[in-house]
């Protein structure tokens, strides 16, 4: 097995006994992390040594809610203006949606993997949409994460909106992908059954995905009353709110994921707690929609596990954890509030999300015998830095620094900030570029 040797830098395990390593050295073998020590016990040869002089070793970032197939809509100006964000879905993600085609999905994962290699960022949970390309979706989504080397957790958001047909591929296009997951146990792969949100589901047909997801040993995940209107839909037609209608169908618990959560009251927090369901916090898309900010010092007061995504606004972790901490402060009034609940979200929180669907890998932790995700991040430390101020570097210091280095599984994948894929990155961009043309002409 290969060996990669990482040495003067400074370590920072994270986990639940984070420590903050001076002069100790990481040793990769293999696809695992083999050693922690003092420098000095490193002495054979190793095939890749790096020096991390100047920088900061830590484990690779988790994004735990995104959408590649959003990606190609950069630039776009095509969307009529929107007062609300239904009017968002209308004008701008639910005709993008239903124009994509399969090589539409297979670049749009492909480019923000390969920027969120330059960012630090080692595992994705992904949610996709592509209405008339559903079935093969999922696939050649996997093939852009085997390619890039990174980890994501992947689904199709079934929804109702575009009628039967089109919802029956959805619920087979997750059945068949997560049967793939189970059966190949890669560990870059993993599965979770999607599903839009509630307003776009009829009973029918969140009973029908309930049923095909029986012996799947699978959770789902779903936006989750991201705007108010998903309540008002919710109380209007169903007669109850959108958490309590996701439990009387069976969809909460540990391996569900519900995204956004902006709109819940006290009795669903409860319900979320009971069921031991995670929640992750969009704050940067939340701002942009005009939805509003989620509660999320609330729900950790009520031992909810919430964690950090992005919903495809970035693949920089560190961008939405300082977002997330300014519009906490701004939403309480209180530029001291909420400084542990927010900067715990992205290193301590997501692991525990992303290890809920990747099992035995210990993600998120620099210890041996995990699996070998490591970054280095450009960062010299000014004033004393241990693990009782980490998280004051994490936001203040360290969130405006460069990524360096990103290992994936024990490969390096980016070093010098020179990626070391084997694909061409400009070649990439340029045939993503002729897609977008065809696709915004078809928009």
């Amino acid at each position: 097995m290969s060996t990669i040797l990482i040495k003067n830098g400074i370590i920072v395990t994270l986990g639940d006994n984070n420590k903050i390593l001076h002069g100790h050295a990481l040793l990769i073998e293999g696809d695992k992390i083999k050693k922690i020590a003092p420098a000095a016990e490193f002495k054979d040869k190793y095939d890749t040594v790096i020096d991390a002089r100047g920088k900061v070793v830590m484990p690779g970032f988790i994004n735990a809610h995104m959408h590649f197939y959003s990606t190609l809509v950069c630039g776009l100006g095509k969307a009529d203006p929107s007062k609300d964000f239904n009017e968002v879905l209308k004008n701008l993600w639910w005709r993008l949606d239903k124009k994509l085609v399969l090589d539409d999905c297979y670049y749009s994962a492909l480019l923000p993997m390969i920027n969120a290699i330059k960012r630090g960022t080692t595992t994705l949970i992904d949610h996709h949409a592509s209405p008339f390309a559903i079935t093969g979706s999922l696939d050649v989504i996997a093939k852009a994460v085997k390619e890039t080397g990174l980890r994501a957790s992947l689904c199709y958001e079934l929804s109702d909106r575009d009628g039967d047909k089109i919802a029956a591929e959805g619920i087979e296009e997750n059945a068949n992908f997560i049967k793939r997951c189970n059966k190949e146990k890669d560990p870059q792969l993993s599965a979770l059954f999607g599903l839009h949100a509630s307003f776009t589901i009829s009973d029918k047909t969140m009973e029908k995905a309930v049923k095909a997801a029986e012996g799947l040993n699978c959770g789902f995940h779903v936006h989750t009353a991201e705007a108010l209107s998903d309540q008002d839909y919710n109380v209007k037609n169903f007669r109850t709110r959108v958490v309590q209608r996701f439990k009387k169908f069976g969809i909460l618990g540990p391996k569900t994921i519900c995204a956004h959560c902006v709109h819940i009251n006290d009795d669903e927090m409860e319900i979320l707690k009971e069921t031991d369901t995670a929640v992750v916090h969009n704050p940067q898309s939340n701002m942009n929609n005009a939805v509003g900010t989620a509660d999320i010092i609330s729900m950790r007061k009520k031992g909810i596990l919430v964690g950090l995504g992005t919903d495809a606004m970035t693949v920089n972790m560190l961008e939405e954890m300082r977002a997330a901490m300014w519009i906490r402060h701004l939403a309480e009034n209180d530029p001291s509030c909420g400084f542990m609940e927010v900067t715990t979200l992205l290193p301590f929180n997501n692991p525990k999300i992303a290890n809920r669907h990747f099992s035995g890998l210990g993600l998120g932790e620099l210890k041996a015998g995990n699996v070998a995700d490591v970054i280095c991040i450009d960062y010299i430390p000014f004033t004393p830095f241990d693990e009782n101020n980490f998280l004051g570097h994490l936001c203040f210091g360290i969130g405006g620094a460069s990524v360096d280095t990103t290992i994936a599984s024990g490969k390096l994948l980016m070093h010098n900030k020179v990626l070391k894929l084997n694909i061409d990155e400009e070649k990439i961009a340029a045939e993503a570029q002729k897609l977008a043309k065809s696709l915004w002409e078809r928009f």
